[in-house]
């Protein structure tokens, strides 16, 4: 799981200053969002590579890239679009232009800029990890359910009560949490693992 050689190794000049970027934005978050918040996939991501950056986790790098690597590409373009033309399309990044929001909390949302070049370059260094996608998969079911468990309709984190701002009413809501269950496998990280198969060199498990 873990790469050795110094030709892996990540720099400190990275490590340290992801780190102490996590440590600031942890407990502000915590306060002004709630902990319920680090269920977001996005928020998990950045907890886990800090974890992968530490232990050169391929597989765990690559996990967090399956996951969010798509939905952070559109963030970044939403935020782009919001940028130019005063609104966010996708709905994704629009907070960022809120007057209401404090502009320190917006500046620490700007970690999601900086994940998908993050990822891909840990791919580049680490390969990819053919073991994600059921592991991510995995922990994708568990931080759903739990997102169902903790999180309010105000804040439908992961998009349990609804996608978007919109609060689902067409199924049952166990009916609808499945049906996320079943889709975001198949239409976001399957799609995502055949992009880093082909886009990396693999990174086979250890033997033994």
């Amino acid at each position: 799981m873990t790469n050795h050689g110094p030709e892996r190794r990540f720099p400190l000049a990275l490590k340290l200053p992801y780190t102490l970027f996590v440590a600031i934005l942890v407990p502000i978050y915590w306060v002004q969002h709630g902990p319920a918040n680090f269920l977001w996939f996005s928020d998990i991501a950045l907890l886990g590579l800090l974890i992968a950056l530490w232990r050169e986790s391929s597989l765990l790098a690559s996990m967090m890239a399956v996951g969010v690597l798509l939905p952070e590409i559109g963030w970044i373009i939403d935020f782009l679009a919001a940028l130019a033309l005063g609104e966010a399309p996708l709905g994704l990044a629009g907070y960022m232009l809120d007057p209401e929001m404090a502009l320190y909390l917006r500046a620490l949302s700007g970690f999601h800029l900086a994940l998908p070049p993050l990822m891909l370059w840990m791919m580049y260094r680490l390969g990819y990890d053919e073991r994600a996608l059921k592991a991510q998969t995995l922990l994708a079911w568990i931080t759903l359910l739990l997102s169902r468990l903790f999180s309010t309709p105000e804040q439908n984190i992961n998009w349990v009560y609804g996608p978007g701002d919109l609060r689902q009413e067409w199924v049952p809501d166990p009916v609808y949490v499945g049906l996320l269950m079943v889709l975001l496998p198949l239409a976001l990280y399957l799609p995502t693992h055949y992009l880093l198969r082909r886009w990396f060199r693999p990174r086979h498990p250890p033997v033994g």
